[in-house]
């Protein structure tokens, strides 16, 4: 079973709903790059299932984009911070629009991510992005915890990473190790 079958069947089919998404941000020549937890599976060791394709697309594109997911069968839905889409499969798209993230697409890196190429955000924007999402007190506890692992992970593979890390979170890490 190749990565990408292994992809779809974990998502029910979800593969094919992000080849579709990719290559409306690329006809769209849009700046965007995957970010969370397909950007940690990408820069860790071993990777993690996940039926969320968190990404950001610069503003100046997001609508237009949006448009043309929606006429290729997305559902959007529109939040204060994001806007939600989904197709037929089992993945759960998210755009980000937060500020913080405008920036990624610019340093983001092309990978292969489950037997699909896309844009991942770089090393450190991936590390930025899940230190964020830990310290938002109105994510669910498990979603933290998930946070806190995926750090872990990219720690564990880029050790350079460490030096990164507020020191909260290093002692967190290290507490955890113990």
């Amino acid at each position: 079973m190749t990565r990408r079958q292994f992809y779809d069947w974990q998502t029910a089919g979800g593969g094919g709903d992000v080849m579709r998404l990719v290559d409306i941000l690329e006809r769209a020549e849009a700046a965007w790059c995957v970010i969370g937890g397909l950007a940690v599976n990408h820069w860790a060791q071993e990777p993690i299932t996940t039926a969320d394709v968190d990404l950001v697309i610069t503003s100046d594109k997001l609508e237009p984009v949006v448009r043309a997911l929606e006429e290729a069968g997305f559902q959007a839905e529109r939040f204060e911070w994001s806007v939600n889409l989904k197709r037929q499969s089992g993945v759960s798209v998210q755009i980000s629009t937060e500020a913080v993230y405008q920036s990624f697409p610019a340093r983001a890196v092309p990978a292969d991510v489950h037997g699909i190429l896309m844009r991942v955000a770089s090393l450190e924007d991936t590390l930025q992005g899940k230190l964020l999402a830990w310290r938002d007190a109105h994510r669910r506890p498990s979603k933290r915890q998930k946070d806190l692992l995926d750090i872990t992970r990219l720690v564990e593979a880029h050790p350079q990473l460490q030096a990164l890390l507020p020191a909260d979170v290093a002692q967190r890490l290290q507490q955890q190790s113990s």
